[in-house]
This record gives structure tokens, sequence and C-alpha cells, in this order.
């Protein structure tokens, strides 16, 4: 970190959806505002603030984490993915990954206030868990909130998508995961 105006704020580095990006913050701004407020990573979305919705969840170092409950400060020098980071740009244009695609597909979101955070903690979860039960996929979701869907539509999703990912392994594709 490097001080600036008089030791208020500090400069620190994160290695944002794989681009090392400075802002300023203090020690007591949370990873959540400093995405946000200082990067403009406005996909990541400030819910309940105490760590328990689930809709600021990003990654940090490959693992889902609630960014709410990070102090940004902590952050320095790590990779840190959000949902912007999820899709993949062709020329002009951004095009979802397949996770995305399934959500889409199945309507597995309605208001979408908390599916970026949902999207996160799936990515997360079939990085570890490539082959889930469906239990085991409404196990992971129980830690985020969502007044709209019921879960269903996602838990339909990010099964479709382990499916997916497993034939185009076994095919030896890498596809777009």
């Amino acid at each position: 970190m490097r001080t600036l105006d008089g030791g208020d704020r500090e400069y620190i580095v994160i290695h944002l959806n794989g681009k090392a990006r400075t802002g300023a913050c203090d020690s007591r701004t949370l990873l959540v505002d400093f995405l946000r407020h200082e990067l403009g990573a406005t996909g990541t979305h400030v819910g309940c603030e105490h760590g328990v919705c689930g809709a600021c969840t990003v990654l940090v170092e490959g693992v889902a984490v609630r960014s709410c409950l990070m102090l940004a400060a902590q952050a320095e020098d790590l990779r840190v993915d959000t949902v912007e980071g999820l899709a993949r740009a062709e020329g002009l244009e951004a095009v979802m990954n397949d996770l995305q695609a399934a959500f889409k597909r199945h309507h597995a979101l309605q208001c979408g206030f908390c599916t970026p955070g949902i999207l996160m903690t799936c990515s997360d979860f079939l990085a570890r868990v490539p082959d889930p039960t469906e239990q085991q996929v409404r196990e992971t979701l129980s830690g985020h909130l969502c007044r709209c869907t019921g879960y269903t539509n996602i838990v339909r999703a990010v099964l479709e998508t382990a499916r997916a990912r497993l034939a185009r392994h076994s095919r030896g594709d890498t596809g777009n995961a």
C-alpha cells in the first residue's frame, strides 16, 4: 500500500477479472464498496451487509467470498473475480459463459439482484464439485437469499451446466466453462 492524503487513504492493487487495477481506500473500506465505488464493478451487489444474503459474493483467489465481510486492503495483490468477468469478449460484444447461458435458458432469475452472487458461488462450487447431486446444489444455494425464483430453475441450470461440462471434458473439449 502507498499512503495518500496525509495517511487517510491508501492505494491498493487488486487483479480484477484478470487485470491489475489500482484504487484508493481507507483501512475500513469493505471490498464490496471498493469494487463498486472505486473500480466501477457494479455487478457486485450490496444486500444485507452482514454476510447473510450472498448478493455480494465474489471469488477471491478462486474461492467464493462475501465481499461485505472482507476489507479491500485484505485483497491487495490478490485475484478477485466478479460477475463482470464471467462473460468473454468477442469483438465488441460480451458472450455469456455456459453457466450464465443456462441461467437464461432456465429462467433462473427474476429481478436479478441476487443473481451475480449466486453465479459466483456456483462458479466456485462447480470448479470444486464437477458432478454434483441436486442435494449438493441446493445446499450450496442455501447460503443465498432470493425472494423471486424459488431456486428450482437455478438448480436446473447448475445441474445442466455440470452435465454439459462433464460431457465436453469426456470428449476432450475445453468449451466455454
